[in-house]
C-alpha cells in the first residue's frame, strides 16, 4: 500500500502564509561560496556519495559550496509583509519584528493530525521555487518525531517530484558521520538536515566535555582539521523547528543560534513562546473543517453505595422497538463452590438479589417500574440508589478496572471494524502501558503477561457475544486468525537478551529516545494497515506514544495511572489523523462527504469518568487555543479580511453593521452577542439563512468569521459519551414487505451505467468564456490601514483588541515579478485534473485572453487549480443535457438498509410509524433538523403508505460523481397524482440554488427517475412535505 497525497487548500494557505512574508525578495539560486576544505581535502569519491533521496553527481568543483542568499528586504519591509499576511488571516498584528533566530522568526500553528510535516516540506519547495533558498535544517525535540519526519520525507518523495520536478535530499545528523555535512554544503538543490535536540544538548553544547561536543566544536583530523559547526553555519540555513515548545532549554537555544540561521519557522499546535504568528489552524478550526477525527470517550466512574459493598457494573442499556429497555449489568453470582462475576440482562421489576443467587449485598436492589431510562443511561432501584452506564460500584482492584477497559476496547473495536471492513479500511486499537512485564513476562514459559492473558480471555468472550450480529464475510475474516496472532507488543529491545524492556526516559524528558523501538514502529506502519497482517490490537509503552501516528488507530486505551492533562491530549493526538483505505486514499471530506465523522471517530477508553476526562481535555484545548474573540460584535467584524474568488476583501463598518443585524434578525446571537442554538443547529443541518443580497458574495467568509468566535458549546459536539445508549440493530420490519413498498423497491432497485457524448468544441468554447469571466489569481498586494485610538476605552474593548478604530484602508499591487526555475506541464496538469484530452486542454489555454494567461506567472499552482475547477463546472452543466442511462445487470440486496446501522446514538434516532425500519437516523441532532421534521411529516400524512430513508450505499452514478437520494416514498392509491416518489431534502429554498457539481448530480437523478425509468417514479428536491406535494402537482 502506498499513501496517496493531494493538494489541500488549508495546507496551501499555510505554505503561502510563509512564502508571502518575503515578497519583494528576488529569485537567486546557486549562491556560491568558497568552501573551507581544511588542510587536507576529503577524497572526491566520498563527496560523490549521494544524500538519501537522489543519486547525483556533485554540481561543481569540490571547493564550491552553495548557501542561501541573504534577505534583501529591510526590517520595515519584512514587518509590513507580516502585517499583510496577519490581516489576511485575521491574526492580531505583531508589534515588532521577532529576530530570535535569524532575520525573523515565524510561528505557524497547526493542530495535531492536520499534516504540519507535509506543510513544512512543501514550504521548502515553494521557497526554493520562488526565492532559490535550498538549505534547511529541521530541528525536532525527540527521537520519535525525528524518525517520523524522516519517514514523511520518504513517503512524500514521489508526490513532490510529480509537482515540482525535483527531489529534496535529506539526512539525519550523526556526529560519527561528518561527511554528510560536506555533501550538504556542496549540493545546490534542496538539502535538508534533520537533527533532534538530544544531539543539541550533548554534541552542540559549546565548551562541553562530552565526546560529541568535542567533535563538532573542535578541529578534527578526520575532517580536514575543520570545526564541523563552521561548515554547517557557512550555508546560512533556514531553520524549521518542529514542536519548539519542547526546546526551551538554554543549551538548545544557544545551539540553534550557532547554526547562523537565515530565519526560522516554528511549527506546533501549542506555541509556548510567541514569535510572529502568520497562520493559525487550532483544534476548533481543525474540527469545524473536519480535518481530524471526532472524539468519543468511554469513561468509568468508581463509587460506592451506602450500606453495600456489592460489585456492580452497568455496561449499557439495550433498546428494542417492540420491547421495554433492558439493562446489561455485571454482578457477582453465587454458585456452590465459587462466586463469579457475570453479565445479566435485567428488566424493570427484576431483583439483583434473586439474580445473584441470594447474595446479601444485593438486598433491596430491585429495578423500579420505569427505572431503566435509555436517554439518561440510568437504572434506578427501589432503595433509592441509581447507577449510570459506565459506573462501577464497590471496592474493586486495579486489575478489575483494567479488565473492564480491555473488554470495552475490544467491544468498540469489533463494532467499528465491522462497519469499516467492507469499505477496505483496517481497524487498529492501541493500548498504552507503563510496565512491559504486564504484557510480556519472560518469567513465564509462554511469556504472556497479565494484560495479554486478560485480552485473550475477553476477546474470545466478546466475539462469541457479538458473532450473531456480524455478516458472514466479516466472520470469515475474523476466523482466519488465532487469538494469539491478533495482538502484538511494540517495546524497546534489550540488545543483550533481545527481550522487550521498559523504555527509559531521561530526567526532564517525557519520551524515550530508544531508536530501535521507533525503527520497528515506523517499519511496520504500512504493514499494520494491511488486511494481510493479523495484528489489530497493539500494546506499547507509554514513553513511546509520540512515535505512534498511524491514521487507522480508532481506539486508544490507557492501562496506567492517570497522568497530567497534557499527557491526555498527547495520547488522544495519536489517533486524530483521518483514516486511509487499502489503496492509500485518505477518507476525508471530499471522499466521505457529511458522513466523515460517522466513519472517522476515535474512541478513548479512559480509566476515569467521562466528565473528568473530557473536562481535563477541554481545559487543555482551551488553554492553547489561539486568542479568539468571545462575542460577535460590530467591532469584531469591522476591518476583518475575507477572500472572495481569490481576492482579499476588507469588511468596512457599514458591512459589519449589516452582518450584525443579519445575525440578530435570524436569532443567531443572543443579547450578549454570543452564538445561539439556532445558529449551531442550522450550521449542522446546512440550513444557514442567506445573507442580504448585497452581502451574498461574502457569505462563506462571514460564516467562517462567526465560527471563529469562541463558543464553549462547540465542545458538546466535539466529544461524544461512549457510554450513551445506542440502537444496536435496526432491522427491516413488516412494512418493508408490504406490496406498496415492494413495488416501489422493484422500480428503483436497479444498477445503472451512463454514457455522455458531447461536442469537444462546445466544451472548449464554454470553458474559455467561463474562465475569461471568472478566473482570478492572487497577485502580490499589500493593504495599508490607518486607524486611531478610541476616545474612551473599557476593559472589554482592550480584551477584544478593539481599542482602535479603522479610519481608512487602501490596497495596492506590488509591480514586480520573480523568475522560478521550476517548469510546469501546464497543459498536462489541466488535462489530468479536468479529465479531458490533452488536445482539448491545449486548445483552451491557447484561446484564453492574454490578461488571463499572464496570471499563470503570479501563482502557477493557484492558476492550474482554478482553471481545472472552472472547466469541471462547465462539464457539469453540459453533461446533464447529454447524459443517457441504461440499466445494467445486478440489484441491491435488502441488507443494504442494515449493513452500516449498528450502534447508532439514540439521540439521532426517530421512532418511525410508517418507515420500513423501526428507527430513522437523521443527519442533524436537533429536534428541528430538516430530515427529522420531514420524517415526522411523512408519518403524520394520511396520503403516505410507507417510506424508507435510503442508505448511502444506494448510489446513482453521474459523470460528476456518485449521488445518493434521501427518501423513497409510496403513497396510498387515488390520494395523490403519483404513487411513487424519490426525494432529496434540502433546508431552504435558497439552499436549492446549488452550484456546479452538486446541482449537476441532482439534475442527473431527476433525469434518470423522471425520464428513463418506467414512468411510475417521480423525483425532485424538496424543502418539506408540503413542498413535495406542490412539486408533485406539476410533475
Amino acid at each position: 500500500m502506498e499513501f496517496q497525497f493531494k493538494v489541500q487548500k488549508y495546507q496551501t494557505d499555510a505554505v503561502q502564509a510563509v512564502v508571502k512574508i518575503f515578497e519583494g525578495q528576488s529569485y537567486q539560486s546557486k549562491t556560491r561560496y568558497i568552501r573551507d576544505l581544511g588542510k587536507e581535502s576529503p577524497k572526491d569519491e566520498e563527496l560523490q556519495m549521494p544524500l538519501i533521496g537522489l543519486k547525483t553527481e556533485p554540481d561543481e568543483d569540490i571547493s564550491t559550496g552553495f548557501k542561501n542568499e541573504t534577505i534583501a528586504l529591510n526590517d520595515t519591509a519584512l514587518l509590513h509583509n507580516i502585517h499583510r499576511v496577519q490581516s489576511e488571516n485575521n491574526i492580531k498584528l505583531a508589534e515588532s519584528l521577532n529576530t530570535a533566530h535569524g532575520r525573523c522568526s515565524l510561528d505557524i500553528e497547526m493542530e495535531t493530525g492536520t499534516g504540519k510535516t507535509y506543510v513544512y516540506i512543501k514550504t521548502m519547495f515553494e521557497l526554493y521555487k520562488k526565492y532559490g533558498w535550498s538549505k534547511y535544517i529541521v530541528v525536532v525535540p525527540s527521537i520519535a518525531i525525528r524518525e517520523g519526519v524522516k519517514s514523511s520525507f520518504e513517503l512524500t518523495q514521489e508526490h513532490f517530484m510529480e509537482h515540482y520536478g525535483i527531489k529534496a535530499r535529506f539526512f539525519v545528523y550523526d556526529s560519527s558521520n561528518l561527511t554528510e555535512i560536506d555533501r550538504f554544503s556542496t549540493n545546490s538543490g534542496i538539502s535538508v538536515m534533520i537533527i533532534n535536540t538530544q544531539a543539541f544538548n550533548t554534541s552542540l553544547k559549546e565548551d562541553g566535555k562530552s565526546k560529541e561536543s568535542r567533535i563538532i566544536y573542535s578541529p578534527r583530523d578526520d575532517f580536514a582539521s575543520r570545526r564541523p559547526i563552521d561548515v554547517i553555519k557557512a550555508n546560512n540555513p533556514i531553520l524549521i523547528l518542529d514542536e519548539p515548545q519542547k526546546m526551551g532549554g538554554e543549551a538548545t537555544q544557544k545551539a540553534i543560534k550557532n547554526f547562523n540561521p537565515l530565519f526560522s519557522l516554528n511549527y506546533s499546535a501549542t506555541h509556548r513562546t510567541q514569535h510572529n504568528l502568520v497562520y493559525v489552524l487550532d483544534a476548533l478550526d481543525a474540527y469545524n473543517k473536519k480535518l481530524v477525527k471526532k472524539i468519543e470517550v468511554k469513561g468509568f466512574q468508581l463509587k460506592n453505595f451506602r450500606g453495600s459493598d456489592g460489585y456492580m457494573f452497568l455496561e449499557k442499556i439495550i433498546v428494542s422497538p417492540t420491547k421495554p429497555p433492558v439493562a446489561k449489568i455485571e454482578l457477582e453470582i453465587k454458585y456452590n463452590k465459587s462466586i463469579n462475576r457475570e453479565f445479566r440482562l435485567l428488566n424493570e421489576g427484576d431483583s439483583l438479589y434473586a439474580a445473584s443467587g441470594d447474595m446479601e449485598q444485593y438486598k433491596g436492589f430491585t429495578i423500579t417500574s420505569g427505572g431503566i431510562d435509555p436517554i439518561s443511561g440510568m437504572v434506578t432501584f427501589t432503595n433509592g440508589e441509581a447507577i449510570t452506564a459506565g459506573e462501577v460500584i464497590g471496592d474493586i482492584s486495579e486489575r478489575d478496572l483494567r479488565r473492564i477497559q480491555i473488554r470495552e476496547t475490544i467491544i468498540s473495536h469489533f463494532k467499528k471494524e465491522e462497519q469499516l471492513f467492507n469499505q477496505g479500511i483496517k481497524t487498529l486499537s492501541l493500548f498504552f502501558i507503563d510496565e512491559v512485564k504486564k504484557y510480556r513476562d519472560y518469567d513465564k514459559e509462554d511469556t504472556k503477561g497479565e494484560y495479554a492473558l486478560i485480552f485473550e480471555q475477553e476477546y474470545a468472550s466478546v466475539l462469541e457475544d457479538l458473532r450473531t450480529l456480524f455478516p458472514s464475510e466479516y466472520i470469515t475474516y475474523l476466523e482466519q486468525w488465532t487469538i494469539n496472532t491478533v495482538h502484538n507488543g511494540y517495546f524497546s529491545i534489550d540488545k543483550k537478551t533481545n527481550h522487550s524492556i521498559d523504555s527509559s526516559v531521561k530526567r526532564g524528558d517525557e519520551f524515550s529516545d530508544d531508536v530501535s523501538a521507533y525503527d520497528l514502529i515506523m517499519k511496520d506502519k504500512k504493514k499494520l494497515l494491511s488486511f494481510e497482517e493479523p495484528t489489530r490490537f497493539i500494546f506499547s509503552h507509554s514513553a513511546l506514544r509520540e512515535g505512534w501516528d498511524n491514521p487507522n488507530i480508532f481506539q486508544i486505551c490507557t492501562l496506567k495511572h492517570s497522568d497530567s492533562t497534557t499527557t491526555k491530549r498527547q495520547e488522544v493526538g495519536r489517533g486524530l489523523r483521518l483514516c486511509v483505505r487499502q489503496d492509500g486514499t485518505r477518507m476525508d471530506l471530499d471522499v466521505c462527504g457529511e458522513s466523515i465523522h460517522k466513519l472517522n471517530k476515535l474512541t478513548v477508553i479512559a480509566s476515569e469518568s467521562y466528565k473528568n476526562f473530557v473536562d481535563d481535555l477541554q481545559k487543555q484545548i482551551k488553554d492553547v487555543l489561539y486568542d479568539r474573540p468571545l462575542r460577535a460584535t460590530v467591532e469584531y467584524f469591522t476591518g476583518k479580511v475575507i477572500t472572495i474568488d481569490g481576492t482579499p476583501h476588507l469588511i468596512d463598518a457599514a458591512q459589519a453593521k449589516q452582518i450584525y443585524r443579519y445575525l440578530l434578525k435570524n436569532d443567531y446571537i443572543d443579547d450578549d452577542d454570543k452564538m445561539t442554538d439556532s445558529f449551531r443547529n442550522d450550521l449542522e443541518d446546512n440550513t444557514v439563512k442567506e445573507l442580504p443580497d448585497e452581502l451574498k458574495a461574502l457569505s462563506e467568509g462571514v460564516i467562517q468569521l462567526v465560527q471563529s468566535v469562541f463558543d464553549e458549546r462547540i465542545f458538546d459536539t466535539m466529544f461524544e459519551n461512549g457510554n450513551q445508549t445506542v440502537i444496536d440493530t435496526n432491522e427491516l420490519n413488516d412494512r418493508f414487505y408490504k406490496n406498496e413498498f415492494q413495488e416501489l423497491w422493484n422500480e428503483i432497485n436497479h444498477k445503472y451505467a451512463y454514457t455522455v457524448s458531447f461536442d469537444s468544441e462546445e466544451l472548449i468554447k464554454k470553458s474559455v468564456l467561463h474562465i475569461a469571466d471568472k478566473l482570478f489569481v492572487t497577485q502580490l498586494q499589500y493593504t495599508l490601514t490607518e486607524g486611531e485610538q478610541t476616545v474612551l476605552m473599557d476593559e472589554h474593548e482592550l480584551g477584544r483588541n478593539d481599542s482602535f478604530r479603522i479610519k481608512q484602508s487602501r490596497t495596492k499591487t506590488l509591480e514586480h515579478a520573480s523568475v522560478s526555475s521550476i517548469k510546469y506541464d501546464l497543459v498536462g496538469k489541466i488535462a489530468e485534473g479536468a479529465v479531458i484530452t490533452r488536445k482539448s486542454a491545449a486548445e483552451i489555454v491557447k484561446r484564453l485572453p492574454w490578461d488571463k494567461i499572464v496570471m499563470f506567472a503570479h501563482n502557477p499552482e493557484e492558476f492550474i487549480t482554478k482553471v481545472i475547477r472552472l472547466i469541471k463546472e462547465q462539464k457539469a452543466s453540459m453533461v446533464v443535457d447529454l447524459v443517457t442511462y441504461n440499466t445494467t445487470e445486478g440489484k441491491y440486496e435488502s441488507t443494504i438498509f442494515t449493513e452500516h446501522q449498528h450502534s447508532q446514538p439514540i439521540e439521532k434516532a426517530y421512532k418511525a410509524k410508517k418507515a420500513v425500519q423501526d428507527y430513522v437516523f437523521t443527519d442533524g441532532c436537533s429536534e428541528q433538523s430538516v430530515e427529522k421534521r420531514f420524517a415526522k411529516e411523512l408519518d403524520q400524512a394520511e396520503e403516505v403508505c410507507v417510506y424508507a430513508k435510503l442508505p448511502r450505499d444506494f448510489r446513482i452514478p453521474t459523470p460528476v460523481g456518485n449521488y445518493s437520494p434521501d427518501w423513497a416514498i409510496a403513497f396510498n392509491r387515488d390520494m395523490v397524482k403519483h404513487i411513487f416518489f424519490v426525494a432529496e431534502t434540502k433546508g431552504t429554498l435558497e439552499s436549492l440554488e446549488l452550484r456546479g457539481i452538486e446541482a449537476a448530480k441532482i439534475k442527473c437523478a431527476r433525469k434518470l427517475f423522471n425520464s428513463i425509468s418506467s414512468g411510475k417514479i417521480k423525483y425532485h428536491d424538496v424543502t418539506n412535505y408540503q413542498d413535495l406535494l406542490d412539486k408533485m402537482r406539476i410533475l
